[in-house]
């Protein structure tokens, strides 16, 4: 199994929380981004940097990715897409997208998309939270203790 992380908007906490997991679980956490992305010292822990433009990370995530790896992201059609190819999709917030939910995540997403064109203010993301970090921890403890299950 290989960690892959859509860096470009997840947050410094959520990826401190991934380099520490990478080296207790001796797994591959490959982050990828439009820009430099600094990454401590690790042979389990890579920055792959993908030229600038629109869905460029996501789609080399799209191409690396293989059934059974865990992506990070707050992307909802990226998190579709490796759901598809067999991957675990993880939200920094700590929802696990799934194929029973990522289509209704897809439909809201649309929803808002079209709100937000006829200029209703449909406001950010609040904050990260405690709650949303610890969320995050549980759900990635529990994925790599199934993949060393496995």
């Amino acid at each position: 199994m290989n960690i892959w992380v859509d860096a470009d908007a997840c947050p410094g906490v959520i990826k401190e929380i991934l380099f520490r997991a990478a080296e207790r679980a001796q797994v591959m956490v490959t982050l990828v981004a439009n820009q430099p992305v600094r990454v401590p010292k690790s042979r389990f822990i890579r920055m792959r940097q993908v030229s600038s433009g629109f869905d460029v990370a996501d789609d080399e995530i799209v191409r690396q990715v293989s059934a059974g790896d865990l992506v990070v992201t707050a992307d909802i059609p990226l998190a579709a897409e490796v759901i598809d190819e067999g991957a675990v999709a993880l939200s920094p917030r700590g929802e696990l997208y799934t194929t029973a939910n990522i289509r209704a995540r897809l439909n809201m997403r649309d929803f808002l998309d079209t709100m937000r064109s006829s200029g209703v203010d449909t406001g950010g993301p609040p904050a990260l939270s405690q709650a949303d970090r610890k969320a995050f921890a549980g759900h990635l403890d529990r994925i790599l203790a199934q993949h060393k299950g496995a």
